[in-house]
């Protein structure tokens, strides 16, 4: 009798599997889920352009609405991506045990959490891309044929969810209750969002606070994106690349050795 061969799949497969279930998930209810969000900085620009915009200075050479609107960028980044691995994750982990099935096929844990924060990342760089669309159709960014690096920074979105979707992970690896989030947004995100140079320069706060701001990881991912926006190119930007790739590997790696606790223990 003949043993029938049993292929494992591949590492890429594997991480590739728990990308595609969510995209077949997300995808499935795709104006629900992706029409929202986008609400948001389309409100800001409304709100603050129709109202504020004439008394605002231009910032760092731009003018206000395009530079909030490269910051915006990535704030819709940053919340898609978190929300995606905290209450999206936690409801997959103890509600609808997803991860249960998951778990027990040849998709291992560090495949899972790998998968997970990919697809994190790539929700990130789709609402990138879906707010950059609004802020061109209403002449806040401008690009062209002959100038498309405004379009890089759908890959500053994409970097910015994989940073926010491995921290989200690890915050998420220590919730035991989902109203507990609450902190989570209301004590960390919030505060970046205003405070990381969304608005206004972050050298602009007092020099007790700038420190902090410059320690975390959206004002970074901002800078980086506002200068793809504006084309324009300071000679310190390469410290705020090199922050963003190396946040990506260090909470990346640590959403996969905090979750092996409540995935396998």
């Amino acid at each position: 009798m003949v043993k029938a061969e049993v292929r494992i799949p591949s590492l890429l497969q594997r991480i590739f599997s728990v990308w595609y279930r969510h995209f077949r998930v997300y995808s499935s209810s795709f104006i629900s889920n992706a029409i929202p969000p986008m609400f948001e900085p389309l409100l800001f620009l409304a709100g603050i352009g129709l109202g504020l915009a004439k008394y605002l200075v231009p910032m760092e050479g731009l003018p206000f609405l395009t530079y909030m609107g490269s910051g915006l960028l990535m704030t819709s980044a940053m919340m898609t991506s978190a929300f995606e691995c905290t209450y999206g994750t936690f409801i997959r982990l103890e509600y609808d045990k997803t991860y249960d099935g998951m778990i027990s096929s040849p998709v291992s844990y560090k495949n899972l959490v790998t998968g997970e924060i990919i697809w994190a990342g790539t929700k990130g760089a789709f609402f990138t891309f879906c707010v950059l669309l609004i802020l061109f159709i209403f002449d806040v960014i401008h690009f062209s044929f002959g100038n498309l690096t405004p379009l890089l920074s759908i890959g500053v979105g994409f970097f910015t969810g994989i940073i926010f979707g491995g921290l989200s992970m690890c915050i998420t690896s220590i919730t035991g209750n989902i109203n507990h989030f609450n902190f989570y947004f209301t004590g960390l995100l919030s505060p970046m969002f205003y405070f990381c140079g969304v608005f206004f320069p972050v050298s602009d706060l007092p020099a007790i606070v700038r420190p902090l701001a410059e320690a975390v990881p959206l004002t970074h991912c901002i800078r980086v994106a506002r200068a793809f926006a504006a084309n324009s190119y300071p000679p310190d930007l390469w410290i705020s690349a090199v922050y963003i790739i190396v946040s990506s590997v260090v909470f990346t790696w640590l959403a996969v050795t905090l979750m092996k606790r409540r995935l396998i223990d």
